[in-house]
């Protein structure tokens, strides 16, 4: 299928012949709800309620076989939205029995509710036959699963993002438990997440812990976390302001217990993390082209695993500018007679991919000095606004990894930065 927008949809309409029946299901958690129309729209048959489980799927089809034989049609398609994770099963048995299966876009969903009867009403039957026409009319995409690799780093780095909140959590509740008991922490640690101050709170939490001891003392504890304490000096320090401290001295059990409970959350997260990166570079391996992005600067693992895991196949795309797409990254216009608004981000994708592009452009940025010099020179010469460039940048960034994808070939500097050699 080629890539120009403007033929697209006519492609998606003309993959629907007078033979098709078009089926929209809305999905739900137990029970889904099934519509057919033809390919004029008409509403055929009676709609259909069925379990998700195999019994309901096989009702389902025995519902479009007796569809099919009763309008004499020869082909099926069927539609559905990507609602959370309730369309997996449906979507999977479909596929698995040849049954071309597609999804709409529950923006545009929402958008059409009212154009059959002009009303903002909403239930599951009416749900579906919007899906219906929807697919009827071009607005769909084809069910297309990822292979195993690409899979996994999908859940992985959903998996990262869910122990990553929990471990920042935890980062800020520490923070609030110092400024109550022990504020004056701060003063000898800068960072209260540096291994000696981890240390610190694990052995002698408490100031009045802290007081009883000797420069000795504390330098051993350290010793047990660290080859290279935090010296003598920071030593007698934590004693004399531990002694005059101005924490709380009321709940220190409670406190206690508290600290303790969170810093197991801390070393948790902080594991589950290190087997993460483990996993994720081990997938990595399998996928051929990987690597060779991996060599380009500015490029890590976390990035380029976050964006496969939501994109997929990179070398499956025609264009970068499709990847930006599927970002949500494609510019939209708002404009009517001599009035001619702004341009602006359509967001109309995926959220975590647009994030790991962004987060792979900066880093870019930062670090690759063919993209830094592209980014002064659009800021300093075109005079574009720093987040203007950026996001034009990101589209330089989703080109350059789907073209080396495609390609496999090595990354050179001269060929996609030209102006820079």
């Amino acid at each position: 299928m080629k890539f120009k927008a403007q033929d697209k949809q006519n492609q998606l309409i003309e993959n629907i012949s007078v033979h098709h029946l078009v089926v929209g299901v809305d999905i739900a958690q137990e029970v889904h709800v099934a519509r057919a129309v033809s390919f004029r729209g008409i509403a055929l048959g009676t709609p259909l309620e069925f379990g998700n489980h195999l019994e309901g799927f096989k009702l389902f089809e025995r519902w479009i076989k007796d569809l099919l034989k009763s309008y004499k049609l020869s082909h099926v398609m069927v539609g559905m939205e990507p609602t959370g994770h309730y369309w997996f099963s449906l979507a999977r048995w479909l596929v698995e029995q040849d049954i071309e299966a597609v999804l709409v876009n529950p923006h545009l969903v929402k958008k059409n509710k009212e154009n059959r009867d002009n009303t903002p009403s909403k239930s599951d039957r009416k749900d579906a036959l919007v899906i219906a026409e929807m697919i009827k009319n071009g607005y769909y995409s084809p069910v297309r699963f990822h292979s195993e690799a690409y899979e996994e780093l999908r859940i992985l780095m959903a998996n990262r993002e869910t122990v990553t909140k929990r471990l920042n959590s935890a980062v800020n509740q520490i923070h609030r438990w110092v400024d109550i008991v022990f504020p004056e922490l701060r003063q000898v640690f800068k960072i209260l997440t540096c291994t000696s101050a981890i240390a610190t709170l694990r052995l002698f939490p408490l100031p009045r812990d802290i007081s009883r001891l000797n420069t000795e003392q504390v330098l051993g504890g350290w010793k047990q976390y660290v080859k290279r304490h935090a010296g003598v000096k920071r030593a007698n320090l934590l004693i004399s302001l531990a002694k005059s401290s101005v924490g709380t001295t009321q709940a220190l059990h409670a406190y206690k217990l508290h600290l303790g409970q969170l810093l197991q959350e801390y070393d948790l997260a902080q594991s589950q993390l290190k087997q993460i990166e483990q996993e994720v570079n081990l997938i990595l391996e399998r996928i051929p082209y990987a690597q060779k992005l991996l060599e380009i600067r500015g490029i890590n693992a976390t990035s380029l695993a976050g964006i496969l895991g939501e994109a997929g196949d990179l070398s499956g795309y025609t264009h970068g500018n499709a990847l930006l797409r599927h970002a949500g990254l494609n510019l939209a216009e708002a404009s009517s007679g001599k009035w001619r608004g702004t341009m602006v981000l359509s967001k109309r994708g995926r959220p975590r991919l647009r994030h790991f592009l962004y987060l792979m452009t900066m880093c870019m940025i930062m670090t690759n000095p063919d993209v830094r010099a592209l980014h002064r020179s659009n800021v300093e010469e075109k005079k574009l606004k720093k987040m203007k460039s950026i996001m034009k940048l990101c589209g330089k960034v989703a080109r350059l990894l789907v073209g080396l994808a495609k390609s496999n070939e090595n990354y050179d500097s001269s060929r996609v930065f030209p102006q820079a050699a």
